[in-house]
């Protein structure tokens, strides 16, 4: 009987039609996520002239989200492990799904609140056990540029939130555009036949027939009667965030999770409050809510070009510059007077806020090996999470005080500059990446030492 590693099978594969079919699914579903989220944002003008609420409550409604957001983060992504990741993905999506379509029915702000609330908990599950899963099946040539482009669908969604914005919000309300984002809940049946479940919950199972079933999938000449290794088989036991400060990751783990509170900052002030600030700038509502649009843009193409760049030059070399480039928009688009600069400006921060965390979700996936990375990208995510939910209110507040616009956009600009130096601090020779390659010289110098002994 062979005996085989799946993910030495999965590491070493050709991108299948398993793969391109796995992505697409999970594209779709990021693109909701991103829509529903995004949403708020774009109905916050209109959500005022019927509830007659201040900045200040619109800005807690976005906050009172991103709480359920982030207990969703650590709840599903912790227990992920025990649930499975697919059932994770099936549950969160209902979830985030259900209750934005509920959200487009809400006759009062406290019914709102509560569907918001709990469709963030779907926000918050969602991300990191589709970025687990993907990592889990990705080849190791493709794993950065798919995580990549699955996390663009999020982008896609916020396109989609402003485009349905301008379409709908001048002639029928605030309510279509809620309804819109039920549409995920006739995919479920769908997804549910798609999706396998994780390599490391089927290992933990011990279901070998369903996981030849998937290997084959990538591995055609696969056998139907194997048995089964793995690398990380004595670590199988439940993960927890204690995990990721062992073995010198502590401040390589901290730094992740300031970096992702600080890049959460940023997404969710734009998210949030990026029409206002444009309104409160001189543009109407259809040019602010294509701003939105713009930003979206900048996120998806800055996650294409900048992710062709990590496999050249690395993680830190591309992320900590493209964090100062997002400043420094962010302080020249106070200043703009000319619409098309500030496209180009709104454009660089997209790539420099949402594209930038696209990429940070792919080098957490990447840094950490399979048995924590569930756990790192759950509790990362879950720590960025109070940054979405300080930077609505926070803005908010801001725009209470009717300062100039230059300050608002420099107010924000404050978390890019230390999202660079937070990740600046991170240990590139603790990734797991880095251990392999070390653990792979070792085996080659003894190699040679014994070939040259004989």
């Amino acid at each position: 009987m062979n005996t085989v590693n799946p993910i030495e099978i999965v590491n070493q594969s050709k991108l299948k039609g398993f793969h391109y079919i796995l992505i697409l699914c999970l594209f779709f579903i990021m693109m909701f996520d991103g829509y529903d989220v995004v949403i708020y944002g774009a109905t916050i003008p209109l959500l005022k002239e019927d509830w007659g609420i201040t900045d200040i409550v619109a800005g807690s409604i976005g906050s009172y989200t991103t709480i359920g957001t982030a207990i969703g983060a650590v709840l599903f992504g912790l227990y992920a492990d025990r649930f499975g990741k697919k059932r994770i993905i099936i549950f969160t999506t209902f979830l985030f799904s259900f209750f934005t379509l509920l959200s487009g029915f809400a006759p009062t702000p406290i019914f709102f609140v509560i569907c918001r609330i709990i469709a963030g908990l779907g926000f918050g599950g969602v991300m990191p056990n589709i970025a687990a899963l993907i990592s889990e099946y990705a080849p190791t040539k493709y794993r950065v540029a798919i995580i990549s482009f699955i996390f663009c669908g999020y982008s896609v969604g916020a396109m989609t939130a402003s485009f349905s914005g301008q379409v709908f919000l001048e002639k029928f309300g605030w309510q279509p555009v809620y309804w819109i984002g039920g549409l995920p809940l006739l995919l479920l049946p769908f997804a549910a036949r798609i999706l396998p479940e994780s390599i490391s919950t089927l290992m933990k199972q011990k279901d070998t027939k369903s996981l030849v079933t998937v290997l084959r999938k990538i591995e055609p000449t696969l056998s139907q009667v194997v048995q089964f290794t793995y690398v990380q088989q004595e670590k199988l036991q439940k993960s927890s965030v204690r995990d990721l400060f062992k073995n010198k990751l502590a401040l390589s783990t901290t730094m992740f999770w300031l970096s992702c509170f600080c890049t959460f900052i940023l997404m969710y002030s734009l998210n949030t409050w990026l029409p206002t600030l444009m309104m409160s700038a001189g543009y109407d509502l259809k040019s602010s809510l294509l701003f939105v649009a713009v930003l979206q843009i900048g996120a998806i193409i800055g996650t294409l070009v900048f992710g062709n760049l990590i496999q050249l030059l690395g993680f830190k070399r591309v992320l900590i510059p493209l964090y100062i480039v997002g400043a420094v928009s962010l302080v020249l688009i106070g200043y703009s007077k000319n619409i098309y600069i500030a496209y180009g400006l709104i454009a660089l921060i997209g790539a420099a806020s949402v594209g930038l965390q696209n990429m940070s979700n792919a080098y957490v996936a990447e840094y950490y090996s399979v048995d924590v990375r569930a756990a790192a990208l759950g509790s990362t995510m879950a720590f960025g999470r109070l940054g979405s939910i300080v930077a609505p209110t926070y803005m908010g507040i801001l725009l209470t005080f009717n300062l100039q616009p230059q300050f608002n956009f420099f107010a924000i600009s404050i978390a890019a500059i230390f999202g660079a130096i937070a990740m600046s601090f991170i240990r590139e020779d603790r990734a797991d990446y880095a251990v392999e390659k070390q653990v792979t010289s070792k085996k080659v110098t003894i190699l040679k030492s014994s070939t040259n002994r004989l």
